[in-house]
């Protein structure tokens, strides 16, 4: 059933409110004036198609705690936790008069993240942008463009080496041979490991010439993996061949590289991914 819709506390009615108690000049409290909760709260509703059941928690108190833990960096423990012990928290959050329980158990945000998905975080975002935009803590053409800085965001790649990056190649196009039911005269499921550790052990022992030959020789078994799933490639169905044909041409990449070589294949899952050796890259000025 759909959430609870948020009005005025009557249960304790006698008792001292919220706003008779607090300062209303607090951030938290002006906030809470300008954000739009009954878009917020027609967005949540979409989430909830059945009729049948306990209604849901209401939809201010859950987006309330959903901007507090984003804006305070807290747990969903420590979210619900600290709600109980601040009384702005819980104004925020549309509560009349003070409360001394929690209000959800904390594991309950998560459902409510996966029921609201990426519609649901769209649409608290709309409404924070436009509550500081009435606030006059920003103008609309500020928010006309974006730039996001994400120079340091880590990428999921391990360290690139030419025998990991032929040997996981020929990995994924034995995968992908067995897959479409491709037959390969021979894998080197056994002997490519092995050239590939030894590869590791002359590196280490910093005997490169031996490590350089190992490699010139891994990348032959590689090779004759790459050729021959190329020549079956047309006994394939067309949305396998172009999956197919797309690992071909990144095997390719790597079987073609070299120390000196721009435009290298760092990852063969990520293609896009780029390495900046010395610094960081700055835009080309001239001087008159």
């Amino acid at each position: 059933m759909g959430p609870k819709p948020s009005q005025p506390q009557t249960a304790g009615m006698f008792r001292p409110r919220l706003d008779e108690q607090i300062n209303m000049k607090h951030p938290l409290v002006k906030l809470a004036a300008l954000i739009d909760w009954a878009e917020i709260e027609r967005t949540f509703a979409v989430s909830f198609t059945s009729g049948r059941g306990r209604p849901a928690l209401p939809s201010r108190l859950i987006a309330g705690l959903l901007y507090l833990q984003h804006t305070f960096d807290a747990s969903d423990e420590a979210v619900v936790n600290t709600w109980v012990e601040n009384p702005y928290w819980q104004f925020f959050c549309g509560e009349t008069y003070l409360q001394t329980e929690a209000p959800i158990d904390p594991s309950r945000l998560t459902r409510w993240r996966q029921r609201v998905g990426e519609e649901g975080v769209e649409a608290l975002l709309a409404a924070s942008i436009d509550a500081a935009r009435r606030g006059g803590v920003i103008q609309k053409a500020s928010v006309q463009q974006v730039i996001v800085d994400t120079t340091v965001m880590p990428k999921a790649i391990a360290h690139p080496t030419d025998s990991r990056l032929l040997d996981r190649s020929r990995q994924h196009l034995v995968k992908a041979a067995e897959d479409n039911g491709l037959r390969l005269r021979q894998n080197y499921n056994r002997v490519a490991p092995r050239l590939a550790a030894q590869i590791g052990r002359y590196a280490h022992a910093k005997q490169f010439k031996r490590m350089k030959r190992a490699v010139r020789t891994l990348r032959t078994p590689v090779g004759r993996v790459h050729r021959e799933v190329q020549r079956q490639l047309h006994e394939l169905p067309e949305a396998a061949r172009a999956r197919v044909q797309d690992l071909l041409q990144r095997t390719g990449r790597i079987l073609t590289l070299r120390t000196k070589d721009k435009n290298k294949l760092y990852a063969l899952h990520a293609p896009e991914v780029e390495c900046i050796s010395k610094g960081k890259a700055e835009p080309l000025t001239s001087s008159a």
